[in-house]
């Protein structure tokens, strides 16, 4: 017992001063990922709302910013808006062990509180990796797979938790304060994965709900509310609510050996991190063999048990996306566009696309296979394979244990930079995309927060 107190304490004593420069410098890294994702998911339809719900509830021209525009409102307002757009594009950071995007709750979170707070490079720094191990670790206790069989979403409630002590590291709550916070979190933990029965927004919903619920629970903390000091393994606590065979051990495990920001995988596709790795492998095939979509006789893809129900069940409605939300989804559709226009980023993810028929016909080709054997080494590995046979009668397989981006087989430095340049290229001019990433990459050693603020909001 008392697994609850214990991770608060290790979460309260973690220091910036304490951090290498390499796990500072992966802060950066993810920093500027968000901003990328939440900047061009500023654009979304599912995005507007939320917008125009801090203007009915308040603007400040002095408050926090909705990343992408010209707007100012409250932390909580701007933490809902950024956090719902950073997860619209399905470009957002995800820890591979755990099966969830902490980036979208911890550091809409983080930005929104530093706003009430004395916005410091440390603090920062400081909040996202302990928002980060709280995130991964409550998912990781509760088994990565068991919530997905409830129905609830991790990113929605795990991400609650994560941003709750974020938040609380920021506006630097003593350890008592940071115990309610977490606890007053445990209460407004939610998400439903029903989204995925008709592609309805509530899935991005769930990621900026959880940043707007970490901030609101540290600020009823830090003025004295009270939340349970046993909220995650008590016996109606966070861990028996969410899953079955909980294991609280691994709240707690294994504690900076490595932090989980250096476990965190960086998406190249805008989709869905179970098809990944098979989209890895088609987009070798094609390559390496010269093959065009018009060559595709029949496309098999061994996919991870755990994420089977989500990318490729049931298989007449995955081979008939009606939204993007669906297509995300849908391990035909990105099979099918990867076949033919040889990429599967954001701007293949479009109506356009679901409606076109030669789209429609390559998803009539491409089956999947629960493959229980994939399952041998996950979460750790998230391996996928492909086999394509080709009008021809040929046949060609790949396999990957890593998909691209996951730290193991990451982007580099300049790949994420081309990836933020290419999203933020309708709301930014080329010199303003060089400020903001020359602001984040020397974050803490020329620049600092309000620096870079001042580059986002001119």
């Amino acid at each position: 017992m008392e697994e609850t107190q214990r991770l608060v304490q290790k979460c309260y004593e973690l220091d910036y001063d304490s951090l290498s420069a390499e796990e500072i410098d992966r802060v950066r890294y993810l920093f500027l990922d968000y901003l990328a994702v939440a900047t061009r998911g500023s654009l979304y339809d599912s995005s507007k709302p939320p917008q125009n719900l801090a203007r009915i509830l308040g603007t400040d021209p002095a408050g926090a910013l909705v990343i992408g525009t010209d707007l100012k409102t409250t932390p909580q307002l701007a933490a809902l808006a950024n956090g719902i757009a950073a997860h619209a594009p399905e470009l957002d950071d995800v820890v591979n062990e755990a099966s969830l995007h902490p980036g979208v709750a911890v550091i809409s979170a983080a930005l929104a509180a530093g706003h009430l707070s004395d916005d410091s490079v440390r603090s920062f720094v400081e909040a996202v990796v302990v928002g980060y191990e709280v995130c991964v670790r409550t998912a990781l206790a509760l088994n990565p797979s068991a919530p997905y069989e409830r129905g609830f979403h991790p990113t929605g409630t795990c991400g609650t938790m994560g941003a709750a002590v974020t938040a609380a590291k920021i506006l630097k709550l003593d350890q008592n304060q940071m115990m309610n916070a977490l606890g007053i979190a445990g209460s407004q933990a939610a998400g439903s994965m029903e989204f995925l029965a008709d592609g309805s927004h509530t899935k991005r919903f769930n990621a900026g709900w959880a940043a707007q619920s970490g901030v609101i629970a540290a600020l009823l903390a830090r003025d004295g509310f009270t939340g349970p000091r046993t909220i995650l393994e008590g016996k109606h606590g966070f861990l028996h609510a969410y899953a079955t065979g909980s294991n609280p051990d691994r709240l707690l495990s294994d504690w900076a050996k490595p932090y989980y920001i250096m476990k965190t995988s960086i998406k190249p596709y805008s989709c869905c991190r179970y098809k990944q790795g098979a989209i890895d492998c088609i987009l070798k095939i094609m390559h390496d063999n010269g093959l065009q979509a018009s060559d595709v006789e029949k496309v098999t893809i061994g996919v991870l048990p755990a994420g089977f129900a989500l990318i490729a069940e049931p298989i007449q409605l995955k081979q008939n996306p009606k939204s993007v939300v669906d297509a995300q989804f849908s391990m035909p559709f990105g099979a099918a566009v990867a076949m033919l226009f040889g990429k599967a980023a954001l701007d293949e993810y479009v109506l356009e696309n679901i409606q076109s028929s030669q789209v429609k016909a390559l998803m009539e080709k491409v089956f999947c296979e629960k493959d229980k054997r994939l399952a041998e080494e996950f979460p750790k590995k998230w391996p996928a394979w492909t086999n394509i046979l080709t009008t021809g009668g040929q046949t060609y397989t790949a396999a990957i244990d890593y998909p691209k981006g996951d730290p193991e087989n990451p982007l580099t430095w300049d790949e994420l930079i081309d990836k933020f340049n290419g999203l933020t290229a309708p709301l930014f001019s080329p010199e303003k995309r060089i400020e903001i990433i020359d602001s984040i990459q020397h974050l803490g050693l020329q620049n600092d927060m309000e620096s870079l603020w001042a580059a986002l909001s001119s």
